[in-house]
């Protein structure tokens, strides 16, 4: 299997060096950038697996070095390396398209493990033959990331498809949100939960063309979709 390739974004040149190390040997290739602004430079002329992001760098911060990589792709998954704790920062994050965090100091055994969980979803992503699902009169295609409604496309990001499918493929049936975080985030997390609702919500947007769908959130329990 080829070397998955890293953007590792880290103006703290002692702990990128440290961080590149480790995963290298790990089996990682890795290019370590000390600034946003160069990331964002080597971001659009190679193909990269992962991208780990400091927030506050010099040139261009974290939050705007993901912006831009998601304006470019909804797939590869984005982790920030972060100092910051505050629940502001996380959600910004989170807002910004990244799909996790890991708060500094960490161990590189817990951030390699993270990346991994990442990784393996991309891979079966790629893997996969292509999924159709009917929900009422919409057509749901999980690898190209559409929704059609007669002629009508609806473009999906990453994860929002990643959402519904898991939705679609347990229809009519209550998911715990703890149930869907784990299977769709990897994990139950508050900040996760958090946005995890607003995904819920640009859903809900998507498929209103057909009013007999219906995302119902069960208040403190989870969520169920239904089409009559």
């Amino acid at each position: 299997m080829n070397k998955a390739k890293v953007l590792l974004a880290e103006d703290d040149l002692s702990l990128g060096f440290v961080i590149k190390d480790n995963l290298q040997d790990a089996g990682f290739e890795v290019v370590h950038c000390p600034d946003g602004e160069s990331a964002w430079q080597h971001f659009q002329k190679k193909e990269f697996d992962i991208c780990l992001l400091d927030i506050n760098m010099p040139l261009r911060d974290g939050f705007s070095l993901a912006r831009k990589i998601r304006q470019q792709s909804d797939l590869v998954p984005i982790i920030f390396l972060t100092a910051k704790s505050l629940q502001e920062d996380k959600l910004k994050g989170f807002q910004t398209g990244a799909d996790d965090y890991i708060t500094k100091p960490f161990s590189i055994e817990e951030l390699i493990l993270r990346m991994d969980v990442f990784l393996r979803r991309t891979r079966k992503l790629q893997a996969d033959s292509k999924e159709d699902y009917m929900i009422g009169k919409l057509r749901f295609v999980f690898n190209e990331l559409k929704i059609y409604h007669g002629k009508e496309e609806i473009a999906l990001t990453q994860r929002e498809s990643d959402l519904l499918r898991f939705l679609a493929q347990h229809m009519n049936k209550i998911l715990k949100r703890e149930e869907v975080l784990l299977n769709v985030w990897g994990k139950d997390d508050y900040f996760l939960g958090r946005s995890m609702d607003v995904f819920i919500t640009k859903l809900r947007k998507h498929l209103k063309s057909d009013p007999n769908i219906n995302l119902e959130t069960i208040h403190g329990v989870g969520f169920r979709l239904t089409a009559s």
